[in-house]
Order: structure tokens, then sequence, then C-alpha cells
């Protein structure tokens, strides 16, 4: 049995609230670092401010009803909407040989969203041939991904208090606006979304055979946006500019 000191290391950044452009910037900077071997795996936990997000598959003249910002993007998919209340995850991964499989990463994004779901007694389920993972008939967390030279990119939002209004002026994925739902309305959650943010680790870990780097001694606590275990082997998610 492999010791869980072999497996990788995975970086996590917390970000509180941030523009999605200024995250969107972050991203290309650090897969270009992933590709040239300068950082491990790192994952990106955001909320951020309203803003809708063109896929390369959204039809022309998509959302132009949106009275929000919208930006163009590399992902595939179609329009989908980001804001407060919900918890965005962008995994930038070197998928290893034998990974290198893009529907396979899809899925295990699912899986990761399945998992978090089970966590809080909520049911979750996939749809065959749409992307995301569903609540009965309605869909309650959107993926979609880019990779460039087998580093990924983009990744997962999952509707925990999300205003369910911000999409009704478009076709989310292509879908009906009243498709969308958020896990509020489907179990008791708090207001925060640290809960999610330490699940998502969790899972992000066991779904892809990571492992965070050791925790510093207590009497130094971590600083900015790194994770670490704690005492009894949970994910540590400091708070930054504490």
């Amino acid at each position: 049995m492999s010791d869980e000191s072999d497996l990788p290391l995975l970086d996590v950044l917390r970000l509180g609230r941030k523009p999605y452009d200024e995250v969107h910037a972050l991203q290309q900077e650090l897969v270009a670092k992933r590709i040239a071997g300068e950082i491990p795996d790192t994952l990106i936990l955001v909320e951020h401010d309203a803003v809708v997000t063109l896929g390369r598959k959204s039809p022309d003249g998509d959302a132009a009803d949106v009275d929000v910002p919208k930006f163009e993007v590399e992902r595939g998919g179609e329009a989908t909407y980001h804001g407060p209340g919900q918890i965005v995850a962008y995994p930038i991964f070197l998928l290893p040989e034998g990974r290198r499989d893009l529907h396979a990463y899809l899925r295990d994004l699912e899986e990761v969203v399945l998992r978090v779901l089970d966590e809080v007694q909520v049911e979750g389920r996939r749809v065959d041939g749409k992307t995301g993972v569903w609540i009965g008939d309605q869909k309650v967390a959107s993926i979609g991904v880019a990779v460039r030279r087998w580093v990924t990119w983009h990744g997962l939002a999952l509707n925990v208090h999300t205003d369910l209004n911000a999409f009704q002026s478009f076709q989310p994925c292509g879908l009906e606006p009243d498709v969308m739902t958020r896990l509020a309305d489907h179990a008791a959650v708090p207001p925060a979304l640290i809960l999610f943010e330490v699940l998502i680790v969790k899972h992000v870990l066991e779904v892809f055979g990571l492992r965070l780097p050791d925790p510093p001694p207590l009497a130094s606590p971590p600083e900015g946006g790194s994770c670490g275990l704690d005492e009894r082997g949970f994910p540590q998610l400091p708070i930054l500019g504490e």
C-alpha cells in the first residue's frame, strides 16, 4: 500500500469574493506556471461579483439581455452566471499520463460535487448527455473546462445561496432558466460558504489522489491562501488577510 506522502501536492488558494476578470487573469498566470513546472497542482476557491460568462459553444447574441458584465471565455459549454452565494472552484491541474481524457475529467468534477451534496444529505445525479450535477430535474452545479498542454483551467460552480433570478434573462447552459436551482432550497445550509470550500477540498483530494502540504507549527499559523491538514487530517482553510 502506497504512503500518502507519495501523493502529489495540492495548493489551495481561497480568494474570498473577487471580480471575474481578476481571477481569469490569475488562472492564466497559474496555467503558464503549471506548464513550466514552477507550481504544483492548484485549486482556486472563489465567490464572484455578478457576471455572465460565454463559453465556446455560446450562440451569437447569447445573453444579450443580461444587465451584468459579460465575458467570452475559453471553456466549453454555453452561457452561465456567477455571482454572490455561489462557490466556484478552478482546478489548475496537470493531468498525468493515464488521466488525459477530458470526458473522464468532467465526470471526476461531477463526482466531487456529488460527494459534497451527499455530505449534506442531498442526492445529486448526473443527466445523460448534459455536463453538470442535478437535484431531481433541476441543475445545481455547472461545469465547463479548458485545457492547455494538459493543464486544466476553468472548472465548476455550485449554487448554494445564489439568487436564481439572475438566470432569468438568458438560457443558462442552453437550458430554460427555471431549470436552475440552489442547494439552500434542498437542505439547511449555513450562510457562509466556508463549509463547502472545505468539502470541495476534501473530495478533490480523494477523487484526484492528491494531498495538502503539512501544516506549519501551531505557534505559526498559515498565512495567505495556502492550506494544510489539521491534527485530525481535515483540511484547514485560513482566511486571507487574517
